[in-house]
């Protein structure tokens, strides 16, 4: 991670991504507690967190946008965007105005798509393919710390000051991520034109069979489903998606049955969530600094295989109620998280080409989270009826099947050759100019 880190250019990057990833950690948990106290339900408090995901189903229209624009003047507009949008929660007093809470919610989920697609293709631009994992890994390291204090923080900042002057330091870590960003020199390839064009313009004069019309082909939906259709074609990409989506389907349940392990096997207070809450960031952190060495040994696709086989480990340790265990498996959940995110962003930003980048991020963020989202409804449903200990050991199980079909696959995306020791080879060219 040093050698990542001395490069200018990705520290200016850096400076920018901890300022705006600052800013939406002490935001997500204060827009849920302004919403509780207004309005004393915890449904209600609940739906603000339900809205920032739901415009994940937008995803490939998301990364469509990205696509078609400069990677940094984007990000510098998305993050400027941002801020504007938040705004309008200084007009928040009362009950009546809890639309506009929910109306920000909405878009700031739609600008947390845009901004992760976005910084995919400027990081494949801005860092050389072998310090990808790298520059990931440091990343979701900075992630991890602000999951340990960001929403304390905010959490903290809203009690003291209020809605209103939260918002306002979020818009500022917002517009000083936008100026450090806009700093950067950042040289990209023109934009190609897009395919779906030529075949467009080719279908616009075959003469329909059956109303005598032009039959067009369309651009957009072509355009639109570029990304998902890569995602199914590229064998590594594909793999990685189908594995990690199988443990999606029940990774989520964690989020309901670890209340019920603090309570039921613990016998303690759901406060005590938190303390394990930070035992699993303690995790993060370790994961996050891990990452980048375990994608050098064992590639992308196996490092994302060890991460859910860890998650899985995890929850068959939960099964059991005991204090100790109960750390020790926490740690071991938080040192999955970044291990995934890390070898799966690495994945994509390696094996995408650029022009498709931001639709293949955004549709791999949908195809994920979709899955994750229905487990946390369905952990919550199934964890009134059967036993925690016996779902905990069904997520255990189905995540080691994923995390077997995803390490016989890791040849897929085998590590990165080590550069060559010593003076690099200069080629002669010919006095034509032909190498």
């Amino acid at each position: 991670m040093r050698t990542v880190l001395r490069r200018p250019d990705f520290r200016l990057l850096f400076g920018g991504l901890v300022a705006s990833m600052t800013a939406e950690s002490i935001l997500l948990l204060a827009l849920a507690i302004w919403v509780k106290e207004l309005t004393g339900s915890s449904g209600l408090a609940g739906a603000t967190i339900f809205a920032i995901i739901a415009p994940m189903t937008l995803a490939p229209l998301v990364g469509w946008i990205v696509d078609r624009y400069p990677r940094r003047p984007l990000f510098v507009a998305a993050n400027l965007v941002t801020a504007a949008l938040l705004t309008p929660l200084f007009a928040v007093r009362d009950r009546t105005d809890l639309w506009l809470i929910y109306l920000v919610a909405i878009f700031y989920g739609l600008s947390y798509i845009t901004l992760s697609a976005g910084l995919s293709g400027l990081l494949r631009h801005l860092v050389p393919a072998e310090l990808l994992a790298d520059a990931n890994g440091v990343l979701q390291t900075v992630r991890q710390g602000l999951r340990l204090v960001g929403p304390l923080a905010g959490a903290a900042l809203y009690t003291a000051v209020g809605g209103g002057p939260l918002a306002g330091v979020a818009i500022v870590g917002f517009v000083a991520a936008a100026v450090l960003v806009g700093l950067l020199r950042v040289t990209e390839p023109p934009r190609p034109r897009p395919a779906g064009r030529g075949r467009w313009r080719r279908g616009r004069t075959r003469p329909s069979s059956s109303a005598g019309r032009p039959r067009r082909t369309s651009r957009w939906s072509t355009e639109l489903g570029a990304g998902l259709r890569y995602l199914a074609d590229e064998p590594a990409l594909r793999r990685a998606l189908l594995g990690y989506g199988l443990g999606s389907l029940v990774m989520g349940f964690s989020e309901s049955l670890i209340f019920a392990y603090v309570d039921h096997g613990l016998r303690r207070d759901a406060a005590f969530v938190g303390v394990l809450v930070t035992v699993q960031g303690v995790g993060g952190l370790a994961g996050g600094l891990l990452s980048a060495g375990m994608i050098r040994r064992v590639g992308e696709v196996g490092a994302l295989a060890v991460g859910v086989a860890l998650f899985g480990s995890a929850a068959l340790t939960l099964s059991y109620p005991n204090l100790w265990l109960g750390c020790a498996a926490l740690l071991l959940a938080g040192v999955s998280l970044p291990l995934t995110m890390v070898g799966l962003h690495t994945l994509i930003q390696r094996r995408t080409p650029a022009p498709l980048i931001g639709r293949v991020a955004a549709g791999a963020d949908a195809v994920v989270s979709g899955p994750r989202a229905a487990s946390v409804g369905g952990g919550a449903l199934l964890v009134g009826v059967f036993d925690y200990r016996l779902l905990f050991v069904v997520v255990g199980l189905v995540t080691l099947l994923a995390s077997s079909y995803l390490w016989g696959g890791r040849r897929l995306s085998p590590p990165a050759q080590p550069a060559p020791v010593g003076p690099v080879p200069v080629r002669r060219r010919s006095p034509t100019g032909a190498p």
